[in-house]
């Protein structure tokens, strides 16, 4: 939680990476990165555990802090002050007195899950190149699959591929991340320089051997004196 807002974390990191750190060199060049994630997504299988539906009956109602009750995880604790506005969008309200009952409905939580989609989907073509050429179709099925991840596939995630009319099995094919293009390409290079370079470099390469040849006596000459860039750093 930071203010107010529940927040997930997400490791990322590049396979060749570190971290300057005033004069030290930290190799771990791993990020950690908080973004904000609905609440509702944490708490829809506790709603749906608590209304104990059988068959086609909606279920009961209860008490929201006798839904957020698990034993064992006091953390969900933390979560009423949010829920009870967010839970007018999928549940049914019943009120008594000064008290309210909850119950999760069924077309509200199918219908708050395709703003969900219509939202993603006008999110990802701005994120990059890749997303932004997809058709309409593979952007639908990138956004139902980026909100499978916090959905359990029966029965949420099978009602809302089958209510917009989009394949499950295609939500789960692999996107194309930024980081794993980066990685290509630097893999790339790192095997050019291994390999020195292209065809042309190579050319270039036999032209100057012998002017390198006159030149390695004085450029041994000019070293001397002169340190490694890695003595200049400590390793953390």
């Amino acid at each position: 939680m930071m203010d107010g807002c529940l927040q997930e974390i997400h490791w990322f990191k590049q396979r060749y990476n570190s971290w300057f750190l005033g004069d030290y060199v930290c190799e771990d060049g791993s990020l950690y990165v908080a973004t904000p994630v609905d609440p509702i997504f944490v708490v829809l299988p506790l709603m749906d555990q608590a209304r104990m539906k059988k068959g086609d009956e909606p279920g009961k109602f209860r008490a929201l802090d006798e839904i957020m009750f698990v034993e064992g995880y006091p953390g969900y604790g933390h979560l009423l002050p949010l829920m009870h506005e967010l839970l007018e969008a999928v549940c049914d309200i019943k009120e008594i007195g000064l008290l309210k009952f909850y119950r999760l409905d069924d077309c509200k939580l199918l219908a708050w899950l395709c703003c969900k989609v219509k939202h993603t989907m006008k999110i990802l073509p701005t994120l990059n190149k890749h997303y932004a050429g997809r058709s309409e179709e593979d952007t639908k099925s990138d956004a139902i699959g980026l909100l499978g991840e916090y959905l359990k596939e029966d029965p949420w995630l099978f009602c809302l591929c089958n209510h917009l009319g989009v394949d499950l099995e295609a939500t789960k094919k692999p996107r194309l991340k930024d980081s794993d293009t980066m990685d290509l390409a630097s893999e790339k290079i790192l095997v050019q320089d291994f390999q020195g370079g292209n065809n042309a470099n190579k050319g270039k390469a036999s032209q100057k051997s012998t002017a390198n040849r006159g030149r390695s006596s004085q450029k041994k000459n000019d070293e001397k004196g002169l340190q490694k860039i890695t003595s200049m750093f400590k390793k953390s």
